[in-house]
């Protein structure tokens, strides 16, 4: 069979090919995509917790020797807080820090008896998306290698599906060149 005859054959079974493995890991780009442009911006968007900061006055704040376990629990009870409770302490002073299961934390300022309150919250589902860019397992290491794979085959069928200047060797080649080209220049400069 000469090569004309093969060319058509080829690109057909690239289009066939590039559309049924790009539906089944379009998913999986998309994931990626996502969860990745929040890793590039972690100085801006937690992808693992929300922060909420709540500032307020406290009344009728005793002394620093008279703050007890029960005393800080009646503070955290209308935050709902009262059951997170670990262990509170004195950094300085006039200052109270109280830690809380799952990383918030309370605050108070014992001179002017202002709370800094911080709830912590995770993020279900982002959380866990940004989880898969550390590899979390030795199953997850077998689908990244299949996908890595899988986004080389998907590159190359849809590199020679299209044929005529508009293909490899017109319009695209110069824009495959040019996707290679800027990721390098990145790097050396």
């Amino acid at each position: 069979m000469k090569f004309n005859k093969l060319g058509p054959q080829i690109r057909k079974w690239s289009r066939i090919l590039h559309r049924d493995f790009g539906y089944f890991f379009s998913g999986m780009i998309l994931i990626y995509a996502i969860s990745g442009f929040v890793m590039n911006h972690r100085d801006s968007i937690n992808p693992n917790y929300t922060i909420d900061v709540k500032e307020f006055v406290l009344d009728n704040v005793p002394p620093k020797d008279s703050i007890t376990q029960d005393y800080v629990l009646t503070l955290l009870k209308p935050l709902d807080e009262d059951k997170n409770y670990t262990k509170h302490y004195f950094p300085e002073d006039n200052t109270m820090k109280v830690f809380l299961k799952g990383g918030s934390n309370f605050l108070l300022n014992l001179s002017d008896n202002s709370v800094v309150y911080e709830k912590l919250t995770r993020r279900p589902i982002l959380g866990a998306l940004t989880k898969l860019h550390y590899n979390p397992g030795k199953w997850w290491t077998w689908f990244s290698d299949i996908f890595a794979f899988a986004l080389i085959f998907i590159t190359l069928t849809g590199i020679i599906m299209v044929k005529g200047n508009k293909g490899v060797w017109g319009r695209g080649g110069i824009e495959l060149l040019l996707g290679i080209l800027i990721p390098l220049l990145f790097l050396l400069l």
